[in-house]
């Protein structure tokens, strides 16, 4: 799965024409975050697809700044548990790798955005 990062005008409707462009493509939000930014949103956005998704969006003039590849855990079994996200954290963080995106998908799963892949990964085991 991958992220991808699209900027919208900070204003009404942007968010809804964005999800009605992927939904009239067919294309799910596995996963979803936004934050303001002066005059712009900035959008994560999770998906399966991010060829066409790309596609789609900048062909209805949506501006796609960035895709990348991001960790995805089904966690499942430890939501609502204290302690399990900071130890999850901490493991990552041990191994020297940084978490510089982090935020809830669809089916009890996170995603994270690091700066090494493969390191973290391994740090938690999914190797």
């Amino acid at each position: 799965m991958k992220d991808l990062t699209i900027i919208l005008k900070n204003q009404p409707g942007m968010l809804a024409d964005l999800g009605e462009t992927l939904g009239k493509n067919g294309i799910n939000m596995e996963g979803l975050c936004g934050f303001p930014l002066k005059n712009e949103g900035i959008i994560h956005l999770l998906v399966e697809d991010e060829t066409t998704t790309r596609w789609v969006l900048e062909d209805a003039g949506f501006d796609v700044r960035a895709v990348r590849e991001v960790l995805v855990l089904d966690i499942g079994n430890i939501t609502g548990k204290p302690g399990t996200g900071g130890k999850m954290a901490r493991k990552i963080g041990n191994v020297g790798v940084n978490i510089d995106l982090i935020y809830l998908a669809e089916n009890n799963r996170i995603v994270l955005g690091v700066d090494d892949m493969d390191k973290a990964r391994s740090a938690l085991g999914l190797e």
